[in-house]
């Protein structure tokens, strides 16, 4: 029985439509967390990539091993040592790494290998290229504390990652460099991971983590996950917080997201392996799922420019259909386009308004205000009217008006009074709908 109905699954494609094309082309490093292929989901997270290479998309993937590594040296009866969030790698460790990085590899390669008839890797073809692309150095002695073969990366091998993931295939890295005498360090996944993006300049470093993400209060493990920081604001949370040890730590995968943007990667993600699909629920939806660190606002308030136009047809369109909105042909838009005020995230017009002053009566019309349903209840809505209203202040006027048939409380709420339809001014009223009968409210400028 067929279970994906047209009704919903059309639209929700249409909604994906902008992020696929935006993303097309471009680069991510994502890296999982040796933790999540652990707790089994290896399987599904590398069907997502799958799903993000057959989108364009190009990547980079780089492993954890933390719980691999350990579980060979119990295994051996090796004690693990730790310093300053690190590992000490001594011979038996550093023999463990390389067993457990081994051991990931081939698993890793696998899961890309398989085609099973109705799972998302049917018909897929993945390539996957790993080698020596990572020169390192040693941690060396920290506080006393010598940490061996632990190490930290020096150098990538920017060229050839960029020209392998030009070529379709998908670059695997393991935490593990080689100094120029052949001398092997381990590495951590979260050095590996930044280093790549910073020297890719990728447009997305993203983390599959033990966290969901950074809440919104650190004093209250139940808030809410802040979804998006400012670079600026991630600065300040991350200077407030202990000195990250453990990946649990409020600051530890943050830190790594700071430095990415500060030295040229756009956004940097922490997501939570546990919950299935978060990867493509990040870059697929407005919202997404955990949170990302920004080097500015994505969400931008602007005024439209011709490039706007489809994607403020698109917006309008089901209200139109509806009837809650007048309907607009393309060209009056494109002619008009000067009016409109916008609301953009990462590319996608999520909002709009337009303005068309009376002079001579000294208003104006704000018309064609509309919010996504998917931003719907954010506060979008006020954002728009208020860059309206300074306009219509910076034009000289004295108040705005707008007509509406379902809306009216919206906008008694935020100001506006409903007058008799003659007092439009005398051009709005030869051209007002009488079958219509929307309703006419003002709102004075102070």
């Amino acid at each position: 029985m067929n279970l994906i109905f047209p009704h919903t699954f059309v639209p929700w494609f249409r909604s994906v439509a902008p992020y696929i094309h935006a993303y097309r082309g471009k680069t991510f490093v994502v890296a999982m967390a040796g933790e999540g292929i652990a707790a089994g989901k290896l399987s599904a997270f590398v069907q997502d990539l799958a799903i993000l290479q057959a989108m364009g998309i190009k990547l980079v993937l780089v492993h954890g091993f933390r719980p691999q590594v350990s579980e060979q040296l119990r295994a051996k009866g090796h004690p693990e040592r730790f310093s300053h969030g690190l590992r000490i790698t001594d011979a038996p460790a550093l023999d463990a790494a390389q067993e457990a990085a081994g051991q990931l590899r081939f698993e890793i390669e696998a899961a890309f290998s398989q085609g099973l008839p109705n799972t998302p890797m049917a018909n897929a073809t993945v390539r996957v290229v790993s080698g020596n692309f990572l020169t390192a150095r040693p941690v060396g002695i920290v506080d006393g504390v010598d940490f061996i073969h632990s190490g930290i990366v020096r150098k990538v091998d920017a060229i050839t990652i960029r020209r392998t993931i030009d070529s379709g295939a998908v670059v695997l890295l393991s935490p593990f460099g080689f100094s120029p005498t052949g001398e092997a360090f381990n590495l951590t996944m979260e050095d590996v991971a930044t280093s790549t993006a910073i020297a890719l300049q990728a447009d997305k470093l993203i983390f599959m983590s033990e966290v969901p993400g950074i809440r919104e209060s650190q004093d209250d493990p139940e808030s809410a996950i802040d979804t998006e920081l400012a670079l600026a604001d991630a600065e300040k949370l991350l200077a407030s917080l202990p000195l990250p040890n453990r990946p649990l730590d409020p600051g530890f995968y943050l830190r790594h997201c700071v430095k990415a943007c500060r030295e040229g990667v756009e956004r940097s993600h922490i997501l939570p392996f546990s919950q299935d699909g978060a990867l493509l629920m990040e870059v697929y939806t407005h919202d997404g799922i955990g949170t990302m660190v920004v080097d500015e606002k994505l969400e931008s308030l602007r005024e439209a420019t011709a490039d706007d136009v489809g994607g403020i047809l698109q917006l309008i369109e089901p209200f139109e259909r509806d009837g809650t909105l007048v309907r607009r042909e393309r060209t009056s838009i494109e002619r008009d386009i000067a009016n409109y005020t916008v609301i953009e995230h990462d590319g996608v017009i999520f909002g709009c308004a337009a303005l068309y002053p009376y002079p001579e009566a000294g208003t104006a019309e704000m018309a064609a205000l509309t919010i996504s349903p998917q931003v719907q209840s954010q506060g979008d809505g006020e954002r728009i009217l208020k860059r309206v209203e300074q306009r219509a202040k910076s034009m000289g006027l004295s108040s705005i008006f707008v007509l509406t048939t379902r809306t009216m409380h919206w906008f008694i709420k935020r100001g506006f009074q409903p007058v008799d339809p003659d007092w439009l001014p005398e051009a709005r009223k030869r051209k007002y709908n009488w079958d219509r009968r929307s309703q006419v409210l003002v709102k004075p400028l102070q």
